[in-house]
């Protein structure tokens, strides 16, 4: 390199390309440059610790006076791409220079005036795009008193017309006519990011900033999306209607370029010590238990419940079927418990330990909050901003208070529970984004307690379209027991006198959280063995539903969940093979969850309807006796008088006149029957 190429920064730049090698001794952006033609490609990526490690000091200017520098950046690389494919570079006539992984990110929060003009790292969720709208970078007019067209370089929020006709025997100074065949636009789009979950300090509202994209980065993330954007701190200026401008400036960034890294389950950073510790871990035989005691150890109890965190922390294996149908890998658990038993804690605690989590409440969350709002830009077009459930995308989304929601907001998640989509439909915008999220969910029961004499309908006040949308369900009752009392206290009052837990976890926190990011890379697949074992048990229980007098025990939807759940637990054992123990503990997770939920407390039988129903089997069969009675005793008075009725189930059915009220309510209340006058029925 001569004196003269070291102190222009273009030729150091193309020397940089022409001369740099690989560890392999490969010039790899020559072979970038040399190839550019074959994809079609009009920008050349640059790794930046590549430049770092050619020339500290070009590098650092780079990010010093990064305008500057990327203009001489560009040139290089068209001349280098000149003298590799002179026909290609005559064609696209100017080459993007897209630089990525500098060495330290900015946080979005910590972005101010002193980063104005320089090139910056930040992290964040894509909460908002624009459409993709041309922009004109070259303008040409034409003077209408001399025909002659002008050309324009644009730059700026606004158009720049000409001061004055370049012909030099017009010299006018208007008017222009603005001629679009002669001008050069290229696609940009407008988009917000947002602070990412885990990066948020406690109590405060997420920052975000305005990101504008051109050319060939335009339309690579969508909402819901975790991107590593490095641009151009600019300042724009704010204003006043009918005041004028003001002091003060927003900050927005004009993108370089743009990482996905929310399109495939987010890698968390494992240093090779701990893959080493991770594998270790995965050979335990009581890895299941570490893992387990690990889920919230400060507090007490609740192995069932931490198990199915547990299974719905790690996740089973999503399919995709030749005919386009999608089988979920995601497990979805209910947590219905009683006042103070520390769902909320579970809640939090998971949204912390897992990868990717998100907590929101019920009572404070909407359809829009939840799923996606269409919002009107400044500019009147209509934007989507991505809600709770596109956000955990390939994460834990934990929703507390469930019960709380209005039932016009909690349908919005129906979709996202099953079929992991979010579909929006407003203001002109029609889009389907991605939810692959599991759901954690906890409510409260709708008379303070959990009444173990009523079924989970009538204890919770969901809709049945939601309750059989979950994997597992259990119920958390608060009951005396002196045993478990006295080492409850001892375990509360030992928390609140130490500050830390009675027994300390196996797996610290952080190392879990990347133990469950290691995982969830493992596809484990079902053994013959653990498929034999799982149909014997699904058909076992469908043979108690044989007669027509038994209620359905178990439905394919439950035997699905079971497979999920079986990978999950494969899966967290690292192993590549779902073995029989594997779905033995999760047969006896299923079982404990249906025999808090799943018994018809009359009947005293495993009866699946009243979680996909919300009615047991003895009471349909009982509504139906009252309909048929009705219905017959119709053909003979036309009306049927209140008394008649009852004493004629109780001859019939031995259905006391007290019940015969309750099943007559209920059917008047879901409108097939009608009281055409007072103590009289007839059939809607």
């Amino acid at each position: 390199m001569t004196s003269n190429e070291s102190s222009d920064p273009m030729g150091r730049f193309q020397d940089f390309f022409k001369s740099f090698l690989s560890d392999e001794n490969v010039p790899i952006y020559r072979q970038r440059i040399s190839q550019m033609a074959t994809s079609g490609s009009k920008s050349l990526l640059v790794d930046f610790e590549d430049l770092l490690t050619f020339e500290e000091s070009l590098a650092r200017d780079l990010i010093e006076k990064p305008q500057e520098y990327l203009k001489h950046a560009n040139d290089a690389a068209w001349n280098q791409l000149k003298i590799e494919d002179p026909e290609y570079a005559e064609k696209i006539e100017k080459v993007r220079t897209r630089f990525r992984n500098l060495p330290e990110a900015v946080s979005l929060r910590a972005v101010g005036s002193e980063h104005i003009g320089r090139l910056i790292m930040v992290h964040g969720i894509l909460v908002r795009a624009t459409p993709v709208q041309p922009m004109l970078v070259k303008a040409a007019f034409e003077c209408r008193r001399c025909g002659k067209i002008n050309f324009i370089e644009q730059s700026g929020l606004l158009v720049n017309t000409p001061v004055a006709c370049e012909n030099p025997a017009c010299r006018r100074t208007g008017p222009f006519d603005f001629v679009e065949d002669g001008s050069t636009f290229i696609n940009s789009q407008e988009i917000r990011i947002q602070e990412r979950p885990e990066d948020l300090p406690p109590g405060q509202l997420p920052r975000w900033i305005d990101v504008r994209l051109v050319e060939d980065i335009v339309d690579t993330a969508r909402p819901g999306d975790r991107v590593s954007i490095i641009g151009i701190v600019e300042p724009l200026q704010q204003f006043l209607p009918r005041r004028g401008r003001l002091r003060t400036f927003n900050l927005s960034l004009d993108a370089n370029f743009i990482d996905v890294a929310g399109k495939e389950h987010e890698m968390v950073q494992i240093s090779p010590e701990e893959r080493m510790k991770i594998l270790e871990l995965a050979k335990d035989p009581m890895v299941h238990q570490k893992i387990i005691r690990s889920i919230a150890p400060s507090i007490y109890g609740y192995e069932e419940l931490k198990e199915s965190i547990m299974f719905l922390l790690f996740g089973g294996v999503p399919k995709m079927l030749p005919d386009g149908i999608t089988i979920r890998g995601d497990a979805n658990v209910l947590f219905l418990g009683d006042p103070g038993t520390a769902k909320s804690q579970l809640l939090l605690y998971v949204a912390k330990v897992a990868p990717r989590g998100l907590y929101t409440s019920g009572r404070g969350s909407t359809a829009a909050g939840l799923t996606a709002a269409v919002m009107r830009e400044s500019g009147g077009s209509m934007v989507l901003e991505a809600g709770a459930l596109v956000l955990s995308d390939k994460g834990i989304c934990c929703i507390d208070e469930i019960d709380k929601m209005r039932p016009e907001d909690r349908v919005a998640i129906h979709e996202a529970m099953e079929q992991r989509t979010v579909s929006v439909a407003k203001g002109g915008i029609v889009a389907t984004l991605n939810a692959r999220s599991s759901i954690l969910a906890a409510a409260n029961p709708a008379l303070g307690r959990y009444d173990p004499y009523r079924t989970i309908g009538e204890n919770l006040s969901l809709p049945i379209t939601i309750l059989s949308r979950f994997d597992l369900i259990f119920v958390i009752r608060d009951q005396p027991d002196r045993d478990i009392d006295s080492r409850m206290a001892d375990h509360i009052l030992s928390l609140h006198r130490t500050g830390t837990p009675t027994v300390e976890p196996p797996i610290a926190p952080d190392l879990l959280r990347k133990y469950v990011s290691y995982a969830r890379e493992v596809k484990p697949v079902l053994t013959q063995e653990a498929v034999e074992r799982l149909r014997d048990f699904y058909l076992s229980m469908r043979s108690t539903s044989e007669s027509s007098d038994s209620p359905v025990a178990i439905t394919a939807r439950q035997l699905e969940s079971l497979t999920r759940l079986s990978e999950a637990r494969a899966r967290s054992a690292l192993r590549k093979e779902v073995t029989v123990e594997d779905a033995e503990a999760v047969i006896l997770l299923m079982r404990k969850s249906m025999q808090q939920v799943g018994i018809d407390v009359s009947s005293g039988k495993y009866d699946i309807d009243i979680i996909m129903t919300g009615k047991p089997k003895s009471l349909r069969d009982k509504l139906q006796s009252v309909l048929s009675t009705i219905v017959e005793m119709e053909k003979e008075t036309g009306t049927v008088r209140e008394e008649d009725l009852y004493e004629r189930l109780q001859k019939d059915f031995k259905i006391d006149e007290i019940e015969a009220s309750k099943l007559v309510n209920q059917l008047a209340k879901e409108g097939t029957i009608y009281s055409p006058k007072q103590k009289y029925f007839k059939k809607a």
